[in-house]
């Protein structure tokens, strides 16, 4: 006896099982961190980088990329395009990519970055920033208040204007 119901049942299933999938995804979704936590990166020249040596009395401004994602490359470009809308803040570029590769990126990206003052490369050598700074995809995007307060969070690089607009409207 064949069973009608069945594909109905199947298909009740399928929908449970995907609401299911969505729950346990949105429950494990990041959440950017609040206030800028504590940890230790590595500048190109190999140098420890932490939290405790961020510019006082800026703006400051994190960007997480990945040299081989276009959506950062674009955003690297984005910034370096408009270096003179950024120059409020002390800027923060972070990779877990090994310095033979962040070169020809920033090179090819960012080339009049590498020598402004206010700009540093870092290197995420401990993986720490996925967990300490809950970015959601690259690139991501992070404004602090001078006082290590998130002011904007994005990881969508068609949304760089916004920051410039929230840049310029605050208060350090």
């Amino acid at each position: 006896m064949v069973d009608i119901n069945y594909p109905w049942r199947m298909k009740c299933l399928s929908i449970v099982w995907a609401f299911i999938l969505l729950a346990v995804m949105n429950a494990s979704a990041q959440t950017p961190a609040q206030t800028i936590p504590s940890f230790s990166f590595k500048r190109l020249d190999k140098k420890e980088f932490t939290n405790k040596d961020l510019q006082a009395g800026k703006l400051l401004f994190f960007v997480f990329f990945d040299v081989q994602c276009d959506h950062c490359q674009r955003s690297i470009q984005y910034i370096d395009q408009h270096y003179s809308q950024f120059k409020k803040t002390a800027t923060y570029l972070i990779t877990l990519d090994s310095a033979e590769k962040i070169k020809p990126f920033m090179n090819k990206y960012g080339i009049s970055l590498k020598d402004k003052k206010n700009v540093l490369i870092l290197q995420d050598a401990r993986d720490e920033f996925i967990q300490k700074f809950g970015p959601r995809k690259y690139p991501s995007l992070f404004l602090y208040s001078a006082k290590k307060e998130l002011i904007m969070y994005d990881d969508n690089e068609k949304n760089l204007p916004g920051f410039i607009k929230k840049i310029n409207s605050s208060e350090k």
